[in-house]
């Protein structure tokens, strides 16, 4: 094996995980509480 095989695909996972964070942070975020209605009653 190459002596820098570990580190290459380390350097690959990071370049990877960064754009795919990048990707994620231009999303809208998902609306994680439903509104109530005032009265419950309805």
């Amino acid at each position: 094996m190459a002596d820098n095989y570990l580190e290459r695909h380390r350097e690959e996972y990071e370049r990877k995980k960064a754009a795919w964070l990048r990707k994620q942070r231009h999303q809208p975020p998902l609306k994680s509480q439903i509104e109530k209605p005032d009265d419950e009653a309805l």
